[in-house]
C-alpha cells in the first residue's frame, strides 16, 4: 500500500526534502492515527536507577506513598475463600468484636482472663458447641453437695435402698452416693438441695416434671435416675386400684391352685392391667447400652419387686413379642427408639400409660440419627406423662437450644464437674513425625501397647508369679474404614485385637465387650500364654493385653470399669468426643491414662489445650 501511494506522486515531488508521510496525511489522515495508535513509550535504560530506590516500603493508604500491593494469599475471583490455611482476620475493621471476645485489658498489656491476650481464639473448633455453665454456678453447687453423705437420707423406700445395698453395690464398702446422685434423687423426689437454682416452672406449665441431669462420664447417673423412677413406681402400684384388685384375685387363684408354680397356669389367668402398657421407659442409643442398664435395674427388682424387660436388636422378634407382652404385665421397657418407635406404630397403646419417661445420652438421640425416633415416641409419651428425665456427659448448644424451645420449664441439674475430664486421668502425647515412627501411626499405636504390657509383665499378678494379669485397652479411630486397617495391623504384630464398627454384628459386639465392661480382673497363666503365643501368626506375642479398636460407637455411656488405658489413634474432631473416649478410663473414681497420637496433619494445638484443661481440672468450654 506504501509503496503504491509513493507510485502516484511525481518525481520532482519525491526528490523534494518533506517528507513523504506529511505529504500523504492531508489526503489520507487514518495513516498518521494508525502510527499515534501503535507508538509505544520510551522505556528507560537498564542501567539507570529507578526513581522509587531512594523509598522505603510502600506506605499505607492515605499517609503518602504507593498503595500496597494485594498479598499473595488473598486472590481475587468468587473463590477466593476456597482452600484457605490462614484466617486472614483484619482486626482494623470491627475491633469492638475482637474485644468483647476477650477479657479487659488493665493497661499494661495484661488480659485478665485466661490465656493471656494473645489467645483470643481457642483452638478447639468445636469448643463454641458446648453450652457454658458459669464457674460460680460451679461452686455454688459444690458447696451444697456435703449436705448428704449416705442413701439413707433420701427419702425412697426401704426396699429400694436395700436393694442399692445388697444387689447394686454389693461387697462395697463405705457406700456414698456421687454428686449427681445427691443432687438428682432430690430432686427427683420433690425435695431439691437447699438453695440449689433451679429454673422455676410457670403456672401455665402442664403438670409434669422436667428433669436435664448433666454430670460427667462414669458419675453414676444411671443409679440417678433408676432409683427414683422404681421408687415412684412402686408407690404408684399401690395406690392403683386395678392392680390392688388384680392382686387379690390373684391370690385367690394361688390359693386354688394348691401351691403350684405360676409360670404353669398364668397364661390361662386374666392378663395383668400393665400387660403391654408399661408406666416407664428408658431409651438409651444401643443394644450394649440395653443390656448395661437392664443388668443394673435388674438387681434392683430383685429386691424393690417390679417387672422390666429390655427391647434391642439382640433379640429376636419372638422374644420382644414375649417380653412386652407378657400375661403377667410389664412395669418398665429398656430399648432403643427404632425398635420402641416401630412398635409404637404398630401397637399405639403400648405408649397410653407412661408415666415416666428416661433419655440416657440425650446428646446422641436428639441427634440427627435418632431424633425422629425418639420425638416420635415422646409425643405419643406426653399426653399421660407425668415425669420426663434427659441425662447427659455433654450439653451441646444444640441440645440446649431445642431444650429451650420445645421443654422450657425443664430444670437442669448439672454437677461442678460437668464438661470437664477428670484429673485422675492423665494424658501422654507421641508426636508420630519424629523418629522412629516418621509418620507411621500404626506402628506407634503398636508401640504404645506392647509398653503398656511390658509394664505391666514386669510385675507379678495378684495371685502369684504363675499368674498374668490382662490389661484392656481401647483405640479409638475417627473412620469406620480404619478400624479393620489398625485392628489387623495389631494382630499382625502379636497383639489380641478385636475391631468394633456399626457393621460388626450385634452378637460380635456385645462378645466383644463383655469383658470390657466386667468388674472381675482377667488373669491367665504362663502355660496358657505360650499355648497362645503358638496359635500366633507373629513371631512376637503379647499376652497380657487385650485391645478393641472402635469408633464413637464404644464410647458412649458403655461402662468400662477394667479399662485403664485409652489410645486416641485419630485426634477427635470435637471436644464433646474428646470428654466421651477418654471418659472410658478412670471410671467410678479410678485412675486411668489416655494416650494421643499427633502426625504432622494433626492440630497439635487441640490436643495442648486439651492437656493444659486437665492438668488444671478445667471445663473444656
Amino acid at each position: 500500500m506504501w509503496k503504491r501511494a509513493r507510485e502516484s506522486v511525481c518525481l520532482i515531488c519525491r526528490s523534494a526534502s518533506t517528507p513523504t508521510r506529511a505529504l500523504l496525511e492531508p489526503a489520507q489522515p487514518w495513516l498518521g492515527q494508525r502510527t499515534f495508535a501503535t507508538r509505544r513509550a520510551e522505556r528507560p535504560s537498564r542501567m539507570v536507577l529507578s526513581d522509587r530506590v531512594a523509598r522505603g516500603p510502600s506506605s499505607p493508604p492515605g499517609k503518602g506513598g504507593d498503595a500496597p500491593k494485594k498479598p499473595r494469599n488473598k486472590p481475587d475471583g468468587p473463590w477466593a475463600g476456597m482452600n484457605r490455611t490462614v484466617a486472614n482476620i483484619d482486626r482494623t475493621r470491627s475491633p469492638a468484636k475482637f474485644a468483647s471476645t476477650r477479657g479487659r485489658d488493665d493497661g499494661n498489656g495484661k488480659d485478665d482472663r485466661r490465656g493471656g491476650k494473645e489467645r483470643d481464639f481457642k483452638a478447639l473448633k468445636m469448643q463454641r458447641a458446648l453450652s457454658t455453665v458459669p464457674y460460680s454456678l460451679r461452686q455454688a453447687v459444690k458447696a451444697r453437695l456435703t449436705e448428704i453423705e449416705s442413701f439413707d437420707q433420701f427419702d425412697l423406700r426401704q426396699d429400694v435402698k436395700d436393694a442399692v445395698t445388697n444387689e447394686v453395690l454389693k461387697g462395697m464398702t463405705d457406700i456414698k452416693p456421687t454428686p449427681v446422685q445427691k443432687l438428682a434423687i432430690s430432686a427427683m423426689l420433690g425435695n431439691p438441695l437447699k438453695e440449689l437454682r433451679i429454673r422455676r416452672r410457670s403456672k401455665d406449665a402442664l403438670q409434669r416434671e422436667e428433669f436435664l441431669l448433666a454430670a460427667e462420664t462414669g458419675s453414676g447417673k444411671t443409679l440417678a435416675y433408676l432409683l427414683p423412677t422404681i421408687h415412684h413406681l412402686r408407690k404408684q402400684e399401690a395406690e392403683d386400684e386395678n392392680v390392688t384388685r388384680y392382686n387379690e384375685r390373684l391370690q385367690v387363684e394361688r390359693e386354688h391352685r394348691n401351691g403350684a408354680p405360676v409360670s404353669e397356669w398364668i397364661e390361662k389367668f386374666e392378663p395383668h392391667p400393665n400387660t403391654a402398657r408399661p408406666r416407664a421407659i428408658v431409651l438409651v442409643p444401643t443394644a450394649e447400652l440395653v443390656e448395661q442398664v437392664y443388668k443394673v435395674a435388674k438387681s434392683i427388682s430383685h429386691v424393690a419387686k417390679f417387672k422390666v424387660r429390655p427391647l434391642s436388636a439382640n433379640y429376636n422378634p419372638a422374644k420382644i413379642q414375649r417380653n412386652l407382652y407378657s400375661h403377667g404385665g410389664i412395669d418398665m421397657i429398656i430399648s432403643t427408639p427404632h425398635i420402641l418407635a416401630k412398635i409404637a406404630e404398630r401397637d399405639p397403646n403400648i405408649l397410653s400409660r407412661v408415666h415416666h419417661l428416661v433419655i440416657d445420652e440425650a446428646d446422641s438421640l436428639f441427634d440427627r440419627s435418632f431424633s425422629p425416633e425418639t420425638g416420635k415416641i415422646v409425643d405419643r409419651s406426653l399426653p399421660s406423662l407425668k415425669q420426663m428425665v434427659l441425662c447427659s456427659a455433654t450439653i451441646p448448644r444444640r441440645l440446649d437450644n431445642y431444650l429451650d424451645a420445645h421443654f422450657p420449664n425443664i430444670q437442669r441439674i448439672v454437677t461442678p464437674n460437668l464438661h470437664a475430664i477428670p484429673r485422675r486421668v492423665q494424658l501422654g502425647v507421641i508426636d508420630v513425625s519424629k523418629d522412629p515412627y516418621r509418620n507411621n501411626k500404626l506402628l506407634a499405636c503398636a508401640d504404645a501397647i506392647w509398653s503398656i504390657g511390658k509394664d505391666a509383665a514386669s510385675h507379678d499378678g495378684p495371685g502369684g508369679p504363675g499368674e498374668i494379669d490382662v490389661k484392656r485397652i481401647m483405640v479409638f479411630v475417627n473412620e469406620r474404614d480404619s478400624t479393620q486397617e489398625v485392628t489387623d495391623y495389631l494382630i499382625s504384630k502379636g497383639i489380641d485385637a478385636v475391631a468394633l464398627h456399626r457393621d460388626t454384628s450385634d452378637q460380635r459386639q456385645a462378645e466383644a465387650l463383655a469383658t470390657f465392661t466386667s468388674n472381675e480382673p482377667l488373669r491367665i497363666t504362663k502355660e496358657e500364654s505360650e499355648k497362645r503365643a503358638q496359635l500366633v501368626k507373629s513371631r512376637r506375642h503379647l499376652p497380657n493385653t487385650k485391645v478393641i479398636v472402635a469408633t464413637d460407637l464404644a464410647s458412649r455411656g458403655i461402662d468400662t470399669l477394667a479399662v485403664r488405658h485409652v489410645v486416641l489413634y485419630d485426634v477427635p474432631h470435637t471436644t464433646i468426643d474428646f470428654i466421651h473416649r477418654l471418659g472410658r478410663a478412670g471410671r467410678m473414681g479410678r485412675r486411668g491414662r489416655g494416650i494421643v497420637l499427633v502426625g504432622k496433619n494433626d492440630r497439635r494445638d487441640v490436643v495442648a489445650e486439651v492437656k493444659e484443661s486437665m492438668y488444671m481440672g478445667q471445663a473444656l468450654i
